[in-house]
């Protein structure tokens, strides 16, 4: 599949989306060197969040409408407030959909709702991205894969039975491009609650690619995800985590950004094919295998014994595995202290 010119699947290095939340802290200024930020970096997209506070909750503190939960990183806070203070006005997407295109990486965003949905499409978002808690709104996946893009969803606390009412209903509107993002919905996230050996069970129970959204701190999580096939990462991304805002506690940097890309990377390269023997890239290391030496001077005649015979580097003699044959057999000439065994010099005048 495609997003933009990239081709994603697992012939091709992982796609890297550096998610920009909130972390722009109401500033467009901040809002466009994070963009750049992200491209020097090496990632392949930025992606925003499409809504405003009142497409997202009402402004009230009823039950439910505040964080009451004492270990999160918005506890106590108000959700219209919260959403206010993280969203990025739409008046802003235009020019930073501009620079992402001018640095030549990718830009889309996540749409909440229709009306985010058909704002994107005036700006020619070429993805869209689904949240982990809006995976099971049946009615914005089918808005979203009508309008043929490719489509990423995060799956979060969604069940196997959810993912597959989701990727069945995107398919049947259009979706022809999808890819499911595991994703642990608590911020941070920690390794223990990561459960990475999900991707390849989600891969093969949904016949999708398959990514991480990480919400863990580091590279560590993104780097075993790849070996576990992920094609996709995607992780939020700050100038700063000391310049705070919403994401920034579980934000990277940018020089951890640029880490991120290159050790997937390699992590991805790693995994190659199944190969057994040795590969051409290893031809030349045989030479430090051991092998069967003459290691003093012989007469001809002299019995081959452990004295005058060992298992030594390099590896241009005969395997170690035939000393017990060789021991007992007579020099077929005199031999110099370092000469290799081989099966032709011991046929030398019929003496093997």
């Amino acid at each position: 599949m495609l997003i933009g010119q990239r081709a994603i699947g697992r012939d091709h290095r992982p796609y890297v989306i550096a998610e920009m939340s909130g972390n722009h802290n109401q500033s467009l200024e901040r809002a466009l060197a994070i963009v750049d930020a992200a491209a020097a970096a090496g990632a392949d997209a930025v992606k925003l969040q499409t809504y405003t506070a009142a497409t997202m909750t009402l402004d009230i503190r009823a039950p439910g409408f505040v964080i009451e939960d004492p270990n999160s990183l918005w506890a106590g806070r108000q959700l219209y407030d919260l959403y206010d203070e993280a969203h990025t006005p739409w008046d802003w997407h235009a020019a930073i959909f501009e620079r992402a295109a001018q640095r030549g990486i990718d830009c889309f965003s996540t749409p909440f709702d229709d009306t985010a949905v058909d704002f994107l499409e005036t700006l020619g978002a070429p993805a869209y991205k689904i949240a982990s808690f809006e995976c099971t709104d049946l009615p914005l996946i089918r808005k979203v894969a009508a309008t043929g893009k490719p489509m990423i969803i995060s799956t979060g606390m969604a069940t196997l039975a959810e993912i597959d009412e989701t990727v069945r209903t995107a398919r049947a509107a259009g979706c022809s491009q999808l890819i499911l993002l595991k994703c642990t919905s608590t911020y941070p996230a920690t390794p223990v609650n990561t459960h990475l050996n999900t991707i390849p069970v989600l891969r093969a129970a949904t016949g999708c690619e398959v990514g991480l959204s990480d919400h863990t701190m580091g590279c560590g999580a993104a780097i075993a995800a790849v070996a576990l096939g992920a094609t996709v990462v995607e992780k939020h991304f700050t100038l700063s985590r000391a310049d705070g805002g919403v994401d920034s506690t579980f934000s990277l940097e940018p020089a951890e950004l640029q880490m991120l890309r290159t050790e997937t990377e390699r992590a991805w390269q790693a995994m190659g094919g199944v190969v057994f023997g040795g590969s051409a890239a290893e031809t030349k290391s045989m030479a430090f295998r051991r092998s069967l030496y003459v290691v003093q001077d012989m007469a001809p005649g002299e019995p081959f014994s452990r004295h005058n015979v060992r298992a030594i580097r390099p590896g241009f003699g005969l395997p170690p595995k035939y000393l017990e044959t060789v021991l007992g057999m007579p020099a077929p000439t005199s031999l110099k202290r370092g000469t290799p065994l081989s099966w032709d010099l011991l046929r030398v005048g019929g003496a093997a």
